[in-house]
């Protein structure tokens, strides 16, 4: 039985990580093909395997969750994001809120509920995941133009809170009829300051540490940040804040500040959160019975159309009415809000407090979550495309090189690409009197590889792999026109 159990778990991990080809050949979301692994392998599928306890799905959900968003958090850079913090948390707080009132009242109208129960079922499913927006983008090779990626990332990490905020308080206020609506709003506030206030704090302190405790093995350090993420994510929930919060402004102020090994780590939860994604939407597609999903298929997409074409596009254009991001800008952020595993988690929050409708609202939402998947997921490039905000991702050749950063060292590695109008084209490296912090340390050219001297001569298309701080990269990019690469 356990050597029965140990092949079906490398089964599942194999499907899964052979499903992100098939989602880089058909532009589906890896997500979605997770979700269809565990369906077919539920009680109702090829596989057989019965589960049904919501408690064991609620919690196996929020563990994993924690550590994708802390993982999304230490791969977002703080000075990408800071000039869209205003927008971000507008959409990830207003933004939510809208979205559950549109939905939440067309869901009371369509679905015979309580006015609360349709406001609930509109706030479970109020926040968006950006996580699968940039895995199909990606798959298909397209970037966004401007400030939008960080503005998304932010948003995405960032409106979990609201929304369960939403979906803790409506069911407070359907089981517990007297509970107090202001007392909710000042819950809200308390978990949202200590959430951020908490997340900060133990980013710098697992900084700290990690820079100081010399550890004589490498290999224990992500062991290490395991343990403070789950130590954040606890604290903050213990004393009433948003763990969710808390965790993903750890991983930003992690990546923020000076921490040695910072690369080693940032593999290491990449890699980790896709196993906890892969855990999450397996179990999460384990829990549902697909003959449940067939009596609400009509109205889920009614809900569905409402919330792809109404809601979500009214929500940013209110939120976002006074800031002067384009037209085609506004669109598009109003067909990325894709719904991924957040929704379908607080789905289970009902079950949990043996709400009477909680199994409807759990087979509306994952309804909901497939169609979004399915419908915006796939067509996300197109329609970058058609609102001409895209551009392409440059693919990171492997180096024979790799720098790692060390605190209180300001330069970072660059890619720099010599176009065809640069004024740098065949000249000597010595002839160029490049400042002292500007440092060329190989040269790519036609997927060879240069170790640069003082008499190899540049030529076009080049990609300069180049040690610099900040100052000196604009300097030589605006003396030699060069262009620095978004890598994928």
């Amino acid at each position: 039985m356990q050597i029965t159990f140990i092949i079906v778990i490398a089964v599942f991990l194999l499907l899964s990580t052979f499903a992100s080809k098939i989602s880089d050949r058909f532009g589906i979301p890896v997500l979605l093909l997770f979700l269809a692994i565990g369906m077919l392998a539920g009680s109702e599928g090829i596989g057989g395997i019965h589960f049904d306890d919501p408690n064991i799905a609620q919690m196996v959900s929020m563990f994993t969750f924690g550590f994708i968003l802390f993982s999304g958090g230490f791969q977002t850079k703080w000075k990408d994001v800071r000039s869209v913090v205003v927008e971000s948390y507008s959409l990830a707080t207003i933004g939510v809120l809208l979205t559950a009132l549109i939905v939440g009242l067309f869901a009371w109208r369509i679905l015979g509920l309580t006015l609360l129960e349709g406001l609930l079922l509109g706030s479970i499913m109020s926040s968006t995941d950006a996580a699968a927006v940039f895995s199909v983008l990606r798959s298909k090779g397209v970037s966004l133009k401007g400030n939008l990626k960080p503005l998304l990332e932010l948003e995405s990490g960032s409106n979990d809170p609201m929304a369960m905020f939403l979906t803790i308080g409506l069911i407070e206020l359907i089981a517990h009829p007297g509970t107090s609506p202001l007392k909710m709003i000042l819950l809200f506030f308390q978990q949202m300051i200590i959430g951020a206030i908490l997340g900060y704090l133990m980013g710098r302190l697992l900084a700290l540490v990690i820079n100081r405790i010399k550890l004589g093995y490498e290999g224990l350090y992500p062991v290490m940040s395991l343990g403070f993420v789950l130590l954040a994510f606890g604290l903050a929930s213990l004393i009433n804040g948003s763990g969710f919060l808390a965790v993903f402004i750890m991983g930003i102020v992690l990546n923020h500040v000076d921490v040695l090994h910072k690369r080693s780590l940032q593999r290491f939860h990449d890699g980790f959160a896709w196993l906890m994604q892969i855990a999450l939407f397996l179990i999460l597609g384990l829990f549902v019975f697909p003959s449940r999903l067939i009596p609400v298929a009509g109205a889920s997409l009614l809900i569905s159309l409402v919330m792809f074409f109404i809601a979500r596009p009214l929500s940013v254009f209110l939120t976002l009415i006074f800031n002067p991001l384009k037209l085609n800008e506004k669109v598009f952020i109003s067909w990325v809000g894709l719904r991924g595993a957040a929704p379908i988690i607080l789905a289970t929050f009902p079950m949990v407090a043996g709400l009477e409708q909680a199994e409807l609202f759990y087979n509306v939402i994952f309804f909901v979550v497939l169609t979004s998947l399915l419908i915006q997921g796939t067509s996300l490039p197109w329609v970058a495309r058609w609102l001409k905000l895209d551009k392409p991702i440059v693919q990171t050749p492997l180096y024979p090189i790799e720098y790692q950063p060390v605190p209180g060292m300001a330069s970072e590695m660059q890619h720099l690409c010599i176009p065809a109008d640069s004024n740098l084209i065949n000249q000597t490296i010595k002839d160029l009197k490049l400042p002292d912090q500007f440092l060329i340390t190989l040269i790519e050219r036609d997927t060879q590889f240069i170790v640069p001297k003082g008499e190899t001569v540049l030529q076009a298309n080049d990609t300069l792999l180049a040690l610099t701080d900040t100052s000196a990269l604009h300097d030589v990019m605006d003396r030699f026109k060069l262009t620095q690469m978004e890598m994928g």
